[in-house]
């Protein structure tokens, strides 16, 4: 049976929609029932530099108002501070908490489970075959922070 390519398109969205749906809902068993898939962008953005809401907005390309609710979230939950920049006392930076490394840590953990899950519903090679060709046609970068932002991006130009 010959499928299109927008079978295609939502055969790989729901692969990333399932793992997903299911990391988050492991996470809840394991006491995080407040985390979100956006969460996990945010506070790998906020690791890697993004410190404070025009940069975390530009890296996961929503708003800097969105980001700004995003952080507040995150602050309330302990997944991240805001701290005095030691180089600029009128700046606050965004640091991810101990706690937020532990909902990382353990969403790794459960997605490499999720992994297992997949190995043993198709077979070792063929899971591997699968993400090989998949890393051969998006390349090896196919991980982006700024998925909130383009999942509902405006194609029309207006903010």
């Amino acid at each position: 049976m010959s499928r299109s390519g927008a079978d295609l398109a939502l055969l790989l969205l729901g692969g990333f929609r399932s793992l997903v749906d299911d990391a988050t809902d492991e996470l809840a068993q394991r006491g995080y029932q407040d985390v979100r898939p956006v969460h996990d962008f945010a506070i790998r953005a906020i690791a890697a530099g993004a410190d404070d809401a025009t940069r975390l907005g530009q890296r996961l390309s929503v708003s800097k108002q969105a980001a700004a609710k995003t952080i507040a979230v995150l602050q309330e939950r302990g997944y991240v501070t805001r701290d005095a920049d030691p180089l600029d006392g009128r700046r606050k930076r965004l640091q991810v908490t101990d706690l937020g490394f532990e909902v990382l840590r353990q969403g790794e953990e459960i997605f490499d489970e999720l992994r297992d899950q997949w190995v043993r519903r198709i077979g070792r090679a063929e899971l591997e075959r699968l993400e090989k060709h998949l890393a051969t046609l998006v390349g090896g970068s196919a991980v982006r922070l700024d998925t909130p932002g383009w999942m509902t991006r405006d194609l029309g130009g207006s903010s």
